[in-house]
């Protein structure tokens, strides 16, 4: 029976694998609530210590076919704002929150949470978000306020540090202007529904599955590209990669750990072994015609 447990901890609901950062955290979630239940005597010994971990899941590797290139995002972008009727403004008022994926490199739900307190934008050069809570959608019956969205610390960090992200000045002009149009929603929040309450996964799920049609060719439009508002914010780390910049700075950026974005990432780099080989020259003194001699 316990083996069983183990086995559906790999898992999700819909029966694929699960990833391997949600089998450690369910994992570690399984073995809390055992832990207790030895320390109240309801359980002799946590029978998790002697469990041969059964979980076989995917290695949760970016697949290069989700991720948009800079033309692409931007008529990604700019198709966002066809969708749904004008004076309703579905589509619109969501532009600016793909866009924070996009370029600032958030998960939905801490870009759900992002409040104006938290957003530097300043008139000219980079801006500044500081993250410091995500929404994600728990259900009415799991939290504390009787929300649908949840309130909680950032992912991978304590639950009162926060997140700085430099932004770049296009996310900032986009950030602007969205102000200038929409202004917050409920308690300073960036973005909202249409009554100003919290933006629900349904609806910039929804928003999104209807873009591709007036941004991609047909072809583009059945493929694996941009499925999911998620594959911005890979196309965001996958950018910062290939610019150059340090891992541990992008893990920072990211809200994750080195090792995560070494893993998941590996194979979306565009060095080749021969700009790596001339890096590695350039770096001992080396030359080509010192090769020939």
């Amino acid at each position: 029976m316990f083996e069983d447990v183990l086995y559906r901890l790999g898992y999700k609901l819909d029966g694929t694998p699960a990833a391997g950062d949600t089998y450690k955290r369910r994992r570690g979630a399984l073995n809390t609530a055992l832990e207790h239940a030895v320390v109240t005597g309801e359980l002799p010994e946590n029978p998790l210590q002697r469990a041969r971990r059964k979980y076989v899941g995917s290695n949760d590797v970016v697949d290069r076919r989700v991720l948009v290139n800079a033309v692409q995002a931007r008529q990604l972008l700019t198709a966002v704002s066809y969708v749904g009727s004008w004076d309703r403004c579905r589509g619109r008022r969501l532009a600016a929150f793909y866009a924070v994926l996009y370029y600032a490199g958030l998960r939905p739900a801490e870009t759900v949470g992002l409040r104006r307190s938290d957003c530097h934008l300043s008139e000219t050069g980079w801006g500044m978000l500081t993250l410091r809570e995500t929404r994600p959608v728990s259900g009415k019956q799991w939290t504390d306020s009787g929300e649908r969205h949840d309130r909680r610390g950032l992912k991978a960090r304590e639950a009162t540090s926060d997140r700085p992200v430099p932004i770049p000045p296009v996310l900032v002009a986009i950030l602007r202007a969205h102000l200038k149009e929409f202004g917050t929603a409920k308690e300073g929040r960036m973005f909202g529904n249409e009554r100003g309450g919290v933006v629900g996964s349904s609806t910039y799920w929804r928003v999104w599955e209807e873009a591709p049609e007036y941004a991609l060719t047909p072809d583009r439009v059945e493929s694996p590209l941009a499925g999911r508002p998620y594959d911005l914010r890979q196309a965001c780390i996958t950018r910062w990669l290939n610019a150059g910049v340090p891992i541990a700075e992008v893990a920072r950026r990211a809200g994750t750990f080195p090792e995560v974005i070494d893993r998941h990432y590996a194979g979306c780099l565009d060095n080749s072994e021969e700009e790596n080989n001339k890096k590695i020259e350039k770096a001992m003194g080396w030359s080509e015609s010192d090769s020939r001699r």
